[in-house]
């Protein structure tokens, strides 16, 4: 929605928070608009020279906690209240969000009976819930408070209920639905085809290492561990700030290569970490069914190997996140990351000389891409890192890329029955509806 502003952003939520019938008093629609209408501003301000970057959580300071699970688990969060409220407005939320980092704490925001908002206290341990959305742990809990409204760059706000992404309202435009395109449609299906290489090495290591196990259990497994990495390093890349491209490619005449490398540890811990998990799960589920079968003991060699795997999936998890690191960092100096199908890096700072542009460019509203989706656009209309990689994808059908700009948005390219497609609102984070604790399964990849 085009020309927005706080105001609709606020009607959005308070629409959604009228469906919840256990809230006993509702904020009025009023209310809200202030409240957005000040975190707007806010993101406008600067503190010491910085931009603010800030998570307020909308909670009743007399109730903070209504419904509290039946297991309290040691990293949930808490509630910490100031001996006196504040009241909320753009210069004191600006002081107080150096004190809080939205990677380990929130700002605990509610009304009084005036409809005046205040902000009462600060919410703990919000790098469990950060790592969850960005991939890094496969274990989630609930959320405090109503909501939350993440601040993260000049006239950009972030509504979660939980775990869903309500709205995005970025500038003047309001965006209500985030494309899945990495699961779903023609660019989840070339990631999965990239995947194949996992797959077969993993395919080899069951039937020779656990032949009683069926492999087709683990394809979910392995698609997952394949996208959320790739998921991982576009967030990795977004988080710098600084703009990037992506681009997974076969050699040719139009890559001008300026930093030429061989990196394949990416792959490599991939495969390490789907081993070590497999291998993990299969022993604690063999141990779980001599537990359930009435023993009183667990043979020694089982419960080796149960440890010995734990700490490999943990191992080749964490050279994951570092390889990861390693290969995001280079997207800061000016080109093209390349990798090839096999999730190796091949080089930085790249430049794409195809010169042939398309006429048309055809931007979808949904991941899968039907024709109803498409609507055309020049190419001559966006920037020179944009118009590189439109170009070369049109010239080179095999190709995906991606750009990163540098307000963080994320724009996919991808040549389907010779139209270029180009892809944005992309669904990076994993968000989702129903946020239960769950255990680690077949198809979870951390």
């Amino acid at each position: 929605m085009e020309n927005s502003r706080p105001k609709d952003l606020a009607a959005l939520v308070y629409n959604k928070l009228k469906l919840n019938k256990t809230i006993k008093v509702l904020p009025a629609v009023e209310t809200l608009e202030l409240f957005f209408d000040i975190l707007f501003y806010l993101s406008m301000c600067k503190e010491e020279s910085d931009l603010i970057k800030v998570t307020v959580t909308f909670i009743d300071p007399n109730n903070p906690d209504p419904n509290p699970p039946r297991k309290i688990v040691p990293e949930r969060w808490s509630s910490i209240a100031f001996t006196k409220p504040i009241m909320m407005n753009t210069k004191s939320l600006a002081k107080l969000s150096k004190a809080a980092d939205p990677t380990s704490s929130s700002l605990a925001v509610y009304f009084d009976e005036k409809g005046d908002l205040f902000v009462w206290g600060l919410i703990d341990q919000a790098m469990h819930y950060q790592d969850f959305l960005n991939y890094e742990s496969d274990t989630h809990s609930e959320q405090p408070g109503l909501f939350q409204v993440a601040v993260s760059d000049i006239g950009t706000l972030h509504v979660l209920f939980d775990y869903e992404l309500l709205a995005t309202l970025k500038q003047n435009l309001l965006v209500k639905r985030y494309l899945d395109v990495l699961t779903i449609g023609p660019i989840a299906k070339i990631l999965r085809g990239n995947a194949t290489f996992l797959k077969a090495e993993i395919k080899a290591y069951v039937e020779k290492m656990h032949p009683d196990e069926n492999f087709t259990d683990w394809e979910e497994f392995l698609d997952n561990l394949w996208i959320q990495t790739f998921s991982r390093l576009l967030l990795k890349i977004q988080n710098y700030q600084h703009g990037g491209a992506i681009l997974i490619t076969s050699p040719s005449k139009d890559l001008d290569v300026k930093y030429e490398i061989h990196y394949d540890r990416l792959t490599m811990a991939m495969i390490a970490h789907a081993k070590s998990s497999i291998a993990n799960y299969l022993s604690e589920e063999a141990i779980q069914q001599e537990i359930s079968g009435g023993k009183r003991s667990i043979h020694k060699k089982l419960y080796q190997q149960e440890c010995i795997s734990f700490y490999d999936k943990k191992g080749t998890s964490d050279e994951i996140k570092g390889a990861i690191s390693f290969i995001a960092s280079q997207s800061c100096v000016d080109g093209v990351v390349l990798f090839d199908t096999k999730m190796v890096a091949n080089g930085f700072g790249a430049v794409l000389r195809a010169k042939k542009m398309p006429k048309k460019i055809y931007v979808s509203a949904t991941a899968t891409a039907t024709a109803k989706s498409l609507v055309s656009h020049e190419p001559r209309h966006y920037g020179t890192r944009h118009r590189s990689m439109i170009a070369y994808c049109y010239n080179h059908p095999s190709a995906l890329g991606v750009v990163i700009s540098q307000d963080g948005e994320i724009r996919a390219f991808a040549k389907i029955d010779e139209k270029l497609i180009m892809w944005e609102n992309i669904k990076t984070q994993q968000y989702r509806r129903n946020a239960t604790q769950k255990s680690i399964h077949k198809t979870s990849p951390l």
